[in-house]
């Protein structure tokens, strides 16, 4: 166990000197405050700048501080999962490029706390990242519109967190299986994109799958009701989770044996 500690420190003070542990916050707080700044502030923006012809009026409807909370949430999505690959492609692909995997290695270090100190760490970034940004949006959607009970918040961050952490699983693996990080990136990125529009155009054939995840919390945040497949696509997501992570330690052993 002090083993994976010690590994675990070195992935934290490596994400100190890239500074992760500052940009990554930070970018994911403005990707949680981007939709409810310019939802509140989108008819003064359009006529500040020219957009309406003279003495027209712009009016939408305000949207309720559920659909606010939700757009923040779809920020991650896209932009959220591109950050997360963009920032961990490399974290096994990139040490067994440069060496220093097989330094590391040489120690009686088990593979086993090599991958998992690694996804120990990006995880514990990743979850503090990306609660506050969800925090940030929840605060300001209830400065500008309405506040959302704390319950809400908390409900949309623990399943949701349940979707990057299967992303950051199945880079881990990618990154295990590929020496080049950008093959990694491309995987991951291409195998997220399709999964999801799969699972979009086929909701009703598809209640159980990790992609479903981000409908069921705009259901509960909607209605208040969670969805009857919610537990089993929470189980099936972790499931994954622990597959992805068993295959990544059993193809980087392979590989490192293989050298």
């Amino acid at each position: 166990m002090k083993q994976w500690f010690t590994l675990l420190n070195k992935e934290f003070l490596e994400m100190a000197r890239n500074y992760k542990w500052i940009w990554m916050p930070i970018a994911f707080i403005l990707l949680g405050v981007l939709d409810p700044l310019t939802t509140y502030y989108l008819p003064e923006i359009i006529s500040s700048s020219g957009g309406l012809p003279e003495g027209a009026v712009f009016e939408m409807p305000e949207p309720s501080p559920q659909e606010v909370f939700i757009m923040s949430l779809g920020e991650y999505q896209l932009l959220g999962v591109l950050l997360i690959v963009l920032s961990f492609m490399g974290t096994i692909s990139g040490e067994r490029k440069s060496g220093v995997a097989q330094l590391i290695l040489v120690k009686p270090v088990s593979y086993v706390a090599y991958i998992t100190s690694k996804w120990a760490a990006a995880l514990i970034l990743i979850i503090l990242s990306f609660f506050l940004g969800m925090l940030a949006s929840w605060y300001y959607t209830g400065v500008l519109f309405e506040f959302l009970p704390f319950s809400s918040l908390m409900n949309a961050f623990g399943l949701y967190s349940l979707w990057l952490v299967l992303v950051l699983s199945f880079l881990i693996l990618c990154s295990a299986a590929f020496i080049h990080p950008g093959a990694a990136a491309v995987t991951v990125l291409v195998t997220v994109f399709i999964t999801t529009m799969i699972g979009g155009s086929f909701q009703h054939l598809m209640e159980w799958s990790p992609t479903q995840l981000f409908s069921y919390v705009s259901e509960k945040l909607i209605s208040d009701q969670w969805s009857e497949h919610v537990w089993p696509a929470s189980g099936l997501t972790v499931t994954m989770i622990i597959l992805f992570l068993s295959l990544a330690i059993y193809i980087f052993k392979k590989k490192e044996l293989a050298n």
